[in-house]
């Protein structure tokens, strides 16, 4: 019996999503087909490669061996239909890219979709999410994210920009209740929390010389949102202190909307990163892309100008 190369990429999409269900709104077919491709892809090899139960499948040892080299060997496919392109410029083939909802939708989005006018032959998946994907299980390409940290020994991690970080609030709240005139304030005052984080209640400061500890401060949380833009609207609606990216915050500071609250203050910052498996950093429509981000970013990044100035 022969397996072709859709059996194994179905395959693949199962192993990634989690579940048959999963994979077939992924491939955009049906669940039945999913499962034949699977079982005649199991029958070609002689072996089992799913664990299957009420609760989803997963790989069997032999389905996760199975799993990595055909993944790379997927990968090298990719590259030699790229290598055999009509010539160096036309990219080719589909980018699969997670990103957090409010970067994704204010900035990412925008720099993506000028890319894709300039390559007509490329595709694109673009999945906005706050929660942290597993890119290479999850079959994306690249994510997005916004972070100090992204270690990863499977992945490679392509610093973009720093993402400044800065506490604010609304005029209406500054005249009701007043504004922090020195950190040691902040734990008096309403605090707007990101609930996505794993300590939500902690914001992190610079320390003011080099041998000083960074300072920790607890706010009293009033709203805890999963959401940055929904931080900033119930700043903005005048309910308590938040600390947000700037990438979040710059139009409301401009408009007035929002006050920067203790401006020498220097809240620890994250960076933007583009992270991908290690395995697709040879695609050239990848390595387009990312290039594409840091030359968008590379002098100032559309938040930074003047924002914290107006």
């Amino acid at each position: 019996m022969k397996y072709s190369l859709d059996d194994i990429r179905t395959f693949l999409a199962v192993v990634e999503s989690g579940s048959i269900s999963a994979a077939a709104q992924r491939l955009e077919l049906t669940k039945s087909v999913v499962s034949q491709r699977v079982v005649h892809l199991e029958a070609a090899l002689g072996v089992a490669l799913l664990h299957r139960s009420s609760r989803g499948v997963r790989a069997t040892d032999r389905g996760r061996l199975f799993q990595a080299q055909a993944c790379d060997a997927i990968a090298q496919l990719e590259q030699a239909v790229e290598a055999v392109a009509e010539d160096d410029a036309t990219l080719t083939g589909l980018l699969r890219i997670s990103a957090p909802v409010s970067f994704g939708s204010l900035h990412l989005g925008p720099m993506l979709f000028a890319f894709m006018r300039a390559h007509p032959r490329l595709d694109l998946a673009l999945d906005l999410s706050d929660r942290m994907v597993d890119i290479a299980a999850e079959g994306y390409d690249l994510a997005i994210r916004i972070t100090r940290l992204p270690a990863d020994a499977l992945l490679v991690a392509t610093r973009l920009a720093e993402s400044p970080r800065i506490i604010c609030c609304s005029p209406d709240y500054a005249r009701h209740h007043g504004v922090p005139r020195t950190l040691d304030d902040i734990p008096r005052h309403a605090g707007i929390g990101y609930a996505l984080k794993a300590a939500p209640q902690l914001w992190r400061f610079r320390a003011a010389e080099p041998d000083e500890p960074v300072r920790v401060l607890t706010p009293r949380q009033r709203i805890l949102t999963n959401n940055g833009e929904a931080m900033r609207d119930a700043a903005v609606a005048g309910l308590g202190l938040a600390m947000l990216p700037l990438f979040i915050a710059a139009d409301d500071l401009r408009a007035g909307r929002l006050l920067q609250v203790l401006p020498d203050a220097r809240p620890e910052p994250d960076a933007i990163y583009a992270v991908y498996p290690q395995r697709r950093h040879r695609l050239r429509r990848l390595s387009a892309l990312i290039r594409h981000l840091q030359a968008a970013l590379a002098d100032v990044a559309p938040w930074d100008r003047d924002a914290a100035g107006s």
